[in-house]
């Protein structure tokens, strides 16, 4: 012992010395100095092995629950590991092995690091899902129009944390801001239309504006409500300024008409006109296309109103004198188509209602309106007929004055005018001839209008048909009668013609000495004869204004045809046989007089 010893083999020493089998053998050391009893000995040595195996069982339960807990930590991480794998939506982290491999402790230590930025991938994607869905829920409530209550407690679903669910969410997120700028566009464009049609109307917008709801003022500074009731709100406001402008401009309308008939009827000068023009330009103006601030403005409409009552009560102080003016209008287009005019009872009756009072005026104007319309209405359909009997006429005046022309016996002679006259006379022989043909073209046309209208052509209340057809009678009467006297007549002309060449050989005339009495043709021709052009019957002598000369020239055709063609076709008092020898002298004569 009492050499020197290494460090190692002095612990070895002390390792030894405090073992149990040194122990064990001091103690037998002890016994046997002492003379213990083999079977104290036995005891005390039982005791201590059971003193011993309890240590030991304390030791091993304690590293049985050591271990147990080693297992459960790396159970319960791997458990965790796994979860956060399946909420986040990964197959499995890289750098991480598959295979567990080493103790327990050292198991446990390779997971922890994996497990801790699972942890972190965790927190950021909960942090995603929670602005993702605070957005979400703050843009719904915006659209519900609740953003005052959008600060609720957002609740994230661990359980699902995957890329896939964020997508979906994130999808969400861009439909709602669709909707929202949508929404927001919708209500911009609203607010326009607000703008617009208030200015129109001459209104107050931002009232209107605020009375939809205080949010869409931009003063305010609020987020704008963009809900489905607001909508709904704006709609309806729009549509309510869209009826009021179409109700005001069809009020318009309604006014301007009225407005132009009155200026119409009273002969309103420009001055009166010139403050109500805009009304007017309304009038071809549908209610999309008014634009103009302040054309549809309240005091306008009030304004048109009260011109338009002001002149009613104007109208009715001059109705009389309108009626006046409507009845004459009438009356002369009665006149110069030839038509009926209106009794002059019915009108007399017409003016006593309107001085007592008794008749709606704009009813009375109305009507004269129609019989005017229906009035023009007529002559258009009679012009074409109209233009073939003026030009009817007019070769009637003409035969009647070569019928005169022919009956004078100085038509040859030289004074002054004579060459006019023949002219005149050989244009009158190709107008009468030309007269058959018209008068049938004529009928043919009279016959249509009838047969198309099943009513008589009247021509100042006389039918033109039996006008035309007594003319034609009368025309073959004439032909009848020349023919008869033209033997006669051939043997006067010889005898007259052989007389005068005997005169013009005993005496030569002196042209300046000698005149021919101007008395009957030549004076009177040399002087404008009056053309009537309108009436070929007796109206003349019974007025043609009245409906009663009608009624009296169609009696007067009735009772007596023969008197009807003298007063119709103005036959002159001549006899024919003597018209018939003048003309008979001409036709024989040689001379350069001849037409």
């Amino acid at each position: 012992m009492g050499s020197v010893q290494t460090p190692i083999g002095m612990r070895n020493s002390a390792i030894l010395e405090t073992s149990c089998g040194f122990l064990l053998q001091e103690l037998q050391i002890i016994w046997d100095e002492v003379g213990e009893d083999k079977f104290e000995r036995e005891k005390v040595l039982l005791d201590l092995e059971q003193e011993c195996l309890e240590v030991y069982r304390r030791k091993v339960d304690k590293a049985n629950i050591s271990r147990a807990h080693l297992h459960q930590e790396l159970a319960e991480a791997e458990a965790e590991f796994t979860h956060l794998l399946l909420s986040l939506g990964e197959r499995s982290l890289p750098g991480r092995p598959e295979k567990r491999a080493g103790t327990l402790k050292e198991q446990l230590d390779s997971i922890t690091p994996a497990l801790r930025e699972m942890r972190l991938r965790k927190e950021e994607r909960l942090n995603q899902f929670r602005a993702v869905q605070g957005q979400i829920q703050k843009i719904s409530a915006e659209i519900a129009g609740n953003s005052d209550n959008a600060t609720s407690i957002i609740v994230v679903n661990e359980n699902d944390l995957s890329l896939k669910r964020l997508e979906e969410y994130q999808n969400e997120l861009q439909r709602l801001y669709n909707e929202k700028n949508e929404r927001l566009q919708q209500v911009e464009k609203y607010i326009d239309v607000i703008y617009s049609l208030s200015t129109i109307l001459g209104k107050d917008s931002s009232a209107i504006i605020m009375e939809v709801h205080p949010s869409l003022n931009d003063l305010c500074g609020i987020t704008k409500n963009i809900s489905d009731k607001i909508l709904d709100k704006l709609d309806t406001t729009v549509e309510s300024l869209y009826e009021e402008k179409k109700t005001r401009l069809d009020k318009l309308h309604h006014l301007g008409k009225e407005l132009l008939n009155l200026w119409n009827l009273m002969d309103a000068p420009y001055n009166d006109r010139q403050p109500f023009s805009h009304v007017i330009n309304l009038l071809s103006v549908s209610s999309s296309e008014v634009s103009d601030p302040g054309s549809l403005t309240l005091e306008i409409v009030q304004q048109t109103e009260a011109e338009v009552k002001r002149l009613d009560q104007l109208k009715a102080s001059k109705m009389k004198e309108l009626f006046q003016k409507k009845r004459e209008e009438l009356e002369l287009i009665c006149k110069k188509s030839h038509v009926e005019i209106p009794s002059q009872t019915e009108m007399k009756n017409i003016i006593n209602l309107i001085n007592s009072g008794e008749i709606d005026h704009s009813n009375l104007l109305m009507s004269m309106d129609e019989q005017i319309s229906r009035a023009k209405e007529e002559a258009a359909s009679r012009k074409a007929i109209m233009e073939k009997v003026e030009k009817w006429m007019l070769a009637r005046d003409e035969e009647r004055w070569l019928e005169e022309y022919s009956t004078d016996e100085n038509r040859y002679s030289v004074s002054r005018g004579a060459h006019k006259n023949l002219r005149r006379a050989e244009r009158a022989r190709i107008m009468v001839s030309k007269m058959p043909a018209l008068v049938d073209l004529i009928i043919k046309m009279a016959r249509s209008w009838e047969e198309e209208r099943n009513k008589v052509f009247l021509y100042d209340q006389v039918p033109l048909m039996e006008m035309l057809e007594e003319y034609n009678m009368l025309r073959r009467e004439k032909e009848e009668e020349k023919k008869r006297q033209q033997p006669w007549e051939k043997k006067k002309v010889q005898s007259q013609v052989a007389v005068e060449r005997d005169n013009m050989y005993a005496s030569r005339p002196s042209t300046s000495s000698r005149r021919i009495p101007n008395k009957s043709c030549n004076g009177g021709l040399d002087s404008p004869m009056p053309v009537n052009r309108r009436l070929p019957i007796s109206i003349h002598q019974f007025g043609s204004n009245s409906i009663n000369s009608g009624n009296q020239a169609i009696s007067f055709i009735n009772d007596g045809r023969k008197m009807q063609r003298r007063k119709i076709f103005g036959e002159s008092g001549i006899p024919p046989h003597s018209r018939d020898e003048a003309s008979s002298v001409i036709s024989t004569h040689s001379g350069p007089f001849s037409p």
